[in-house]
């Protein structure tokens, strides 16, 4: 099998800042799996906050054996963006080999549309006020916040967009402290979910707190391993492919959860459409879906996902699947 590497750039529409710093471009890795016949694509987006670096992922998908299958890459790479673009591309080769769609080479049910969350950047209030206003007609907001000063921005988006639901994502950026001095204030302006609000290694504060507004773990959850740590902790959890390792520890990670009493969200990281359409499978039926990486892009794949009023769309099977 041939597997090629290439690393991508794609411009955002605008600067896009979140806890941690901003950014003005997606640098993500493409891989490509060629059987001599069919080809397979998948796309990663290597993140620093997990160790990984454009180099380091690429370094891991090109140290792969000349054969393999999509069985073997428990054991061949850990969790993380390298296993992702491959365990995707896989799955794309498979469809293409066997002329059906992933959907249901995986014995899933033919995926619909699926409502998303639009993202806005951490900025001044008065800009994310404006934001929100100009994406009041969506139904769903996020709110990147997680700095001491984050209530005059939570009041500002309210007010711009008083009809949408919206849910916030702190990064790991609270303290305990500030996130119970905070709940009381999320449940008076109508969030209905708190993305991480305390750093993955400090979460212990969260057992036995009240929780107002169900808590989701992000970084705190990668695949099925996490879950033993979650309990007391978490509400939902985040499943991302990029910490997964690709769609098929996704869909082990949602049942596995389900089963466990929580509640279902299914995130990204910010890429391109080729990105998104994987996990457009594991968010059907999901209860918070946040699949906007190509909706926040000034630039996208040749075939990318259709976006409307619906929600995001399963993908055609020329982006992939």
């Amino acid at each position: 099998m041939q597997i090629d590497v290439t690393r991508d750039v794609f411009k955002l529409a605008q600067v896009f800042t979140i806890a941690r710093g901003s950014r003005t471009e997606a640098q993500v890795l493409t891989v490509k799996l060629s059987d001599g016949q069919h080809v397979g694509w998948g796309e990663c987006l290597p993140y620093a906050r997990y160790g990984e670096s454009l180099q380091s992922v690429t370094d891991e998908i090109t140290g792969l054996p000349d054969a393999f299958s999509r069985f073997d890459l428990y054991d061949l790479l850990p969790a993380g963006a390298a296993r992702n673009a491959v365990d995707c591309a896989l799955w794309d080769l498979e469809a293409k080999r066997a002329g059906n769609p992933v959907w249901e080479l995986a014995g899933l049910e033919a995926p619909g549309p699926e409502i998303t969350a639009y993202t806005l950047s951490l900025d001044t209030p008065e800009a994310m006020k404006a934001q929100a206003a100009l994406h009041a007609f969506r139904p769903l907001l996020k709110i990147k916040l997680g700095t001491p000063d984050d209530m005059p921005r939570l009041e500002a988006v309210r007010a711009g967009a008083p009809k949408s639901t919206i849910i916030v994502d702190a990064n790991e950026g609270w303290s305990a402290e500030v996130y119970a001095d905070l709940a009381p204030h999320l449940v008076r302006l109508g969030v209905e979910l708190v993305e991480q609000p305390l750093p993955a290694g400090e979460d212990h504060a969260l057992l036995g707190m009240q929780r107002p507004v169900p808590v989701c773990a992000d970084e705190s959850c990668h695949d099925r391993s996490s879950l033993a740590d979650l309990k007391g902790k978490y509400d939902v959890v985040n499943i991302k492919l990029d910490k997964t390792g690709g769609l098929t520890e996704a869909l082990a990670l949602r049942d596995a959860a389900i089963a466990q009493g929580y509640e279902v969200m299914v995130g990204c990281m910010v890429g391109s459409s080729l990105a998104m359409a994987p996990a457009t499978l594991v968010a059907q039926g999901a209860s918070f879906v946040d699949l906007d990486g190509p909706l926040l892009l000034a630039e996208d794949r040749d075939e990318p996902l259709i976006f409307d009023n619906a929600g995001v769309h399963p993908p055609s099977a020329t982006l992939w699947g």
